[in-house]
Formats: structure tokens, sequence, C-alpha cells
């Protein structure tokens, strides 16, 4: 097994809680309804593109134009975000210090729009503490394309075989594989540590 010297974590679900429900829970109580919202109108797709770099201008636009009743709760996506990132995964977190602490290289490649991760750094202010991080919005490629795990690994002069990517999402680890690195899936702290361990990376 090649010896990891690079890892690299991704963000939402692994070190802060996202979850859009929080907020729309009080703005569309009617939970049918809500659903509905979230599978026709401000989508996982749609949102998805703000991410890809989409201008939240734009993106409202979009929708507002089909559903112009439907005005106030898709401005309310971008106006109440913040809410949607309610905590931090606090061991999760530990993890990524202690191991930032023992002098390991460590960096971040997340999916998240310009503006709410600028946002999210100063809500959380561990998302400062990497050698760097390459955000979807700012270069214009979203996870799992392999142009994204190729740029970040030029860009931060990694050697993909001895990188190791944390992901919640299978089908990013898949990208990450794809693109010639290590990767596990999260799934909480604990097995974490195991999956690090496996790797001959211990805390």
């Amino acid at each position: 097994m090649t010896k990891i010297e690079h890892i690299v974590f991704d963000i939402g679900k692994v070190l802060i809680h996202y979850d859009p429900h929080i907020p729309y829970s009080r703005l569309i109580p009617d939970a049918d309804e809500r659903k509905w919202f979230f599978e026709n109108v401000c989508t996982h797709d749609w949102n998805l593109e703000q991410d890809r770099g989409r201008r939240w201008e734009d993106a409202e636009a979009l929708l507002v134009e089909k559903f112009p009743d439907r005005e106030e709760h898709i401005r309310a996506f971008r106006k109440y975000w913040h809410e949607m990132v309610s905590h931090s995964y606090d061991e999760s977190v530990a993890v990524m210090l202690g191991l930032i602490d023992q002098g390991r290289d460590v960096t971040m490649l997340t999916n998240f729009a310009s503006d709410t991760f600028r946002e999210a750094q100063k809500m959380f202010p561990f998302l400062t503490k990497t050698r760097g991080v390459t955000v979807s919005g700012d270069v214009g490629l979203i996870k799992p394309d392999v142009a994204i795990y190729e740029l970040h690994a030029k860009n931060f002069n990694l050697d993909p075989a001895s990188s190791l990517f944390i992901d919640d999402t299978a089908i990013n680890v898949d990208g990450a594989k794809e693109a010639g690195w290590q990767a596990v899936r999260f799934i909480d702290a604990a097995t974490l540590k195991k999956d690090l361990a496996h790797y001959g990376v211990t805390l």
C-alpha cells in the first residue's frame, strides 16, 4: 500500500452539518408541500449549479420566472442559507485538526458556492486551518468530475496515489478513485479514525 502523504477533506456532512429543511420547516410547515418544493423548485440539481459557479441572482431569476408565486420561498434559500449549516461535526473537526497538529499535509476539496463558502469560513474558523482548499464555485468544476481532483492535485502538488480523500458521498469517493487517489466514504468520526489507521495514519 502506498504511504499516505496528503489527506483531503470534503466539508459538507463531513466537517459541518447541512440541511435545507432547517429553515424551510418554518417557512413551509406542511411536510408534503415542502417535499414538493424541494423536488420541483429549489431542487438538488438547481443548487448544484451554484456549486458549479452560477450566480445566485441568475439562479433565482430562473426559478422566479417559472414559479412566480413562489418567489419568496425561492429567495429564502440564499437568504436563510446560514441556518442550513447549523453546526460543526466536532469529532470530525478534531480529527482534522489533530492531523494538522501532527504536521501532516491537509487540504480540502468541496462542492460549495463561492460566496456561501466564505460565509461558512466566518461561521466555522477551522475551515481556514488547512493548507488550502479547492472550492467548486471558484473553479467551475464539481465533484465527481475527475477534472476537479486533477486540478486540486496540480494546484497543491499532490501525488494522487499517496493522497487520501474523505467524502460522505459514494460517487465523489468513486470520482477520486478514478482520478488515481485513495479514498474512503465518511460515516462518522470513529469510522474515519479506523479508516485512517488502515492507511497507516494514526492520531
